[in-house]
């Protein structure tokens, strides 16, 4: 019995596997992007764009929900459930500030005359930021659910897992627009 329970310790959930799966898509998926990024930067009639400090107000931010859902997750396992609520609601309230934070940023690119039309960094700006903005509110969609469930739902086992998958999904978006960032400043400001 002691070895079954030993090799079933061992075994990634399937949620965690899949998710990882997941990961390693959206992994590839932005490295292509930013490969074609680089290819497209050395053409002749290329345009650097400029990033608004705005984006540096919501990497703030959403480091700080990477905290919170850390805290939530410990929370969690704790069982202390009233501030396990609290966490999550405060990722929730800065996930959803960093969206708005992007938008703001995207609203100050639009004014500079940062388009899709001709060949520049703002193209691959909209498409590539606005693909990890996505990713963002699909994550904070699962903490709402999160967040009402530990409101109003009944737990009857103690699961660790589905906030596990959540804060390590949570986690790599926020990991994903700090190389993003990292990646503009220092190829599209060229």
């Amino acid at each position: 019995m002691d070895i079954v329970s030993n090799q079933q310790k061992q075994r990634m959930h399937p949620h965690k596997f899949t998710l990882w799966v997941a990961i390693g898509s959206l992994v590839m998926m932005f490295a292509g992007l930013t490969s074609a990024f680089i290819v497209k930067s050395n053409q002749v009639n290329w345009k650097p764009v400029t990033l608004p400090r705005v984006f540096w107000i919501s990497t703030v931010v959403i480091l700080l929900s990477s905290l919170t859902i850390q805290l939530a997750l410990r929370s969690f396992k704790d069982r202390e459930m009233s501030k396990y609520r609290v966490l999550i609601g405060i990722t929730v309230i800065l996930g959803a500030a960093f969206i708005v934070l992007q938008w703001m940023g995207f609203q100050n690119l639009w004014a500079q005359q940062v388009t899709f039309k001709g060949a520049g960094a703002g193209q691959f700006l909209y498409v590539i930021f606005g693909l990890h903005a996505l990713h963002v509110i699909a994550g904070i969609v699962v903490l709402i659910v999160m967040f009402i469930k530990a409101f109003f739902g009944k737990t009857k086992l103690y699961s660790s897992v589905p906030v596990e998958v959540a804060a390590t999904y949570w986690h790599f978006v926020d990991l994903l627009w700090i190389y993003l960032l990292v990646f503009f400043l220092v190829i599209g400001g060229n």
